[in-house]
């Protein structure tokens, strides 16, 4: 069996790709700093006769996030899929009026740099195997500016650029890198549904065709409302 590692896993979008992809043969591993939430999603997943386990970790604590993915590998011999979306919360962005160095570096240690040292841990095995799969989930501001999330769309956009070397790196070595940007708030019964979002990053995974999407599809950023 495979195993998908999720990095900031939530009971919304974290516990929708943990379905999806577990419904697929995958087992689990969802790591957050939220042990209650953690306990929830494992809670759901076994119902559903889906093999997970919880990891707490917080992503701006390296070494700590570095202990937790060995782990995760010790237990489950191998990570075939790593997605990473962590969220700190819409209180920590600033309109790039107001951004300082100090909201740019909280987002750069609770985004870029767990970003950078997970890959590190789970690529030797992905290269020596030639299979796995890497996959960034970010906000709308990796693809378009936004002034009211400007330290977030610095590290955003960074990420994307990351992610898309990656990718152009890795597509001839039999590892997928693939980016989805969100651009509506994750809700259940709206049109930014988990499990519609799992879906769309499903289909992305199992065809490797694309390195990207937006959501919602057809998404028109001059429409994005100013808060």
């Amino acid at each position: 069996m495979k195993t998908i590692a999720i990095v900031g896993a939530g009971p919304g979008l974290g516990l929708s790709l943990a379905k999806k992809f577990g419904e697929n043969g995958f087992r689990v591993a969802a790591i957050s700093r939220n042990p209650e939430k953690l306990s929830m999603i494992i809670s759901e997943l076994k119902e559903l006769n889906i093999e997970a386990q919880s990891y707490v970790a917080d992503v701006t604590n390296l070494a700590a996030l570095k202990l937790t993915i060995q782990a995760v590998k010790k237990d489950f011999g191998s990570i075939d899929v790593l997605e990473f979306s962590p969220y700190a919360g819409w209180d920590k962005f600033t309109n790039v009026l107001e951004t300082t160095p100090e909201s740019v570096l909280e987002q750069v240690n609770s985004y870029v740099l767990p970003a950078v040292l997970l890959v590190n841990e789970v690529l030797p095995d992905m290269i020596n195997n030639r299979s796995g799969a890497i996959l960034f989930t970010t906000g709308l501001s990796a693809m378009f500016p936004l002034p009211f999330v400007g330290n977030g769309g610095i590290v955003m956009s960074g990420i994307r650029n990351y992610a898309t070397n990656l990718h152009n790196e890795l597509k001839e070595k039999g590892i997928f890198v693939g980016h989805l940007s969100i651009g509506t708030l994750i809700q259940a019964g709206t049109a930014g549904d988990p499990d519609v979002i799992a879906d769309t990053w499903y289909d992305l995974y199992e065809k490797k065709d694309r390195f990207e999407e937006i959501f919602p599809p057809g998404f028109d950023p001059t429409k994005i409302p100013n808060p």
